[in-house]
């Protein structure tokens, strides 16, 4: 099933200090980038770096969406906790919707100025469009098992995070057919899901009474927006010099035999290892074999490690390196 493969993702990780964007994901965004540039054969960087840009901007729509349906999801339920003549209703008499209606948790979440005002900000209409998704996710809440164990529990702030945090676990984040909308309405939002699942589980995770939900930035700060731009530029401004470092470790290979995906990730490792002075080898020599784990094949992570093993031993051999600051050789 397709939402077997972003819960293996997206739970992961949870006492790390994650950021919505973080360096990886930038250097996935970035790989996804030069891959369509040469699928295309253009050469166009302003182009590039403004799909770069919309890549990332629509990364965190897809956060404010996942947030948002805790607030449809509510406002169905005060709906529907009013009009006892619905059928969902009198079908199912012992069902008690204003417990929903009235969680605090829930309520806090949806009251947050902040969501409110980026959801404007950004034009999000998705669940005023196809608000039928907030329609069969409250279905889903009031038959589930795990509400009717919360309605025979006691009133209590704990007991309305619980039962918040396992909608979001259980019904949210694996669900196929939001998986399918966000599919079809962004291909970029599949690869996003996981890392956005993260982040909202660990912020709900924290948030309490005291405090207003605070949503995380898109960027953890200038620099890596920066990075971002930079990545993109100097691998693909410097795309013969990088091209010749691995054509000379893999005389043997024919050029069809290296996926696509592996020189691409090769190339900009390059580029970080000789042209990024700040950033230590060993993040980046791990970055690169993590990203072609997930996004290459098997070989990839091996084959990429040993080319970049063998170039870093000549950089060093040749004075190459230029890393500022101590620990970064």
């Amino acid at each position: 099933m397709q939402s077997e493969r972003f819960i293996s993702f997206a739970f992961l990780n949870l006492k790390s200090s994650y950021k919505m964007l973080n360096r990886r994901h930038i250097r996935t965004k970035v790989m996804q980038q030069i891959f369509e540039l040469q699928l295309t054969n253009s050469q166009d960087l302003n182009a590039a770096n403004k799909k770069l840009n919309d890549s990332c901007s629509k990364m965190y729509d897809l956060y404010l969406l996942q947030y948002q349906l805790f607030t449809v999801i509510l406002k169905k339920a005060k709906t529907l906790s009013t009009a006892s003549q619905k059928s969902f209703l009198t079908e199912n008499k012992n069902i008690n919707v204003a417990r929903l209606a009235n969680n605090v948790y829930l309520n806090h979440i949806a009251a947050s100025s902040e969501l409110t005002t980026l959801i404007e900000e950004n034009n999000l209409t998705n669940w005023e469009l196809d608000d039928e998704y907030a329609s069969l996710f409250l279905k889903e809440i009031l038959l589930s098992d795990f509400y009717s164990d919360y309605l025979k529990e006691e009133n209590s702030f704990e007991n309305d995070k619980k039962l918040v945090l396992t909608i979001f676990k259980k019904i949210i984040a694996p669900n196929d057919k939001l998986y399918s909308y966000y599919e079809d309405t962004c291909i970029s939002w599949i690869d996003d899901l996981p890392h956005v699942n993260t982040t909202i589980l660990k912020e709900l995770k924290k948030l309490d009474l005291k405090t207003e939900l605070h949503l995380t930035s898109l960027f953890k700060n200038e620099d890596d927006q920066k990075f971002a731009k930079n990545l993109l530029e100097k691998t693909v401004l410097n795309e013969e010099e990088l091209s010749k470092y691995v054509d000379d470790k893999t005389p043997n290979w024919d050029a069809d035999r290296i996926a696509n995906i592996d020189f691409i990730l090769l190339k900009m490792a390059i580029c970080e290892i000789l042209k990024f002075s700040s950033i230590p080898l060993k993040v980046t020599l791990n970055e690169y074999i993590e990203i072609a784990k997930e996004y290459s094949t098997k070989k990839s992570s091996t084959f990429i490690n040993g080319i970049l093993d063998t170039l870093i031993k000549e950089f060093k051999a040749n004075d190459k390196l230029q890393k500022m600051g101590r620990g970064l050789l």
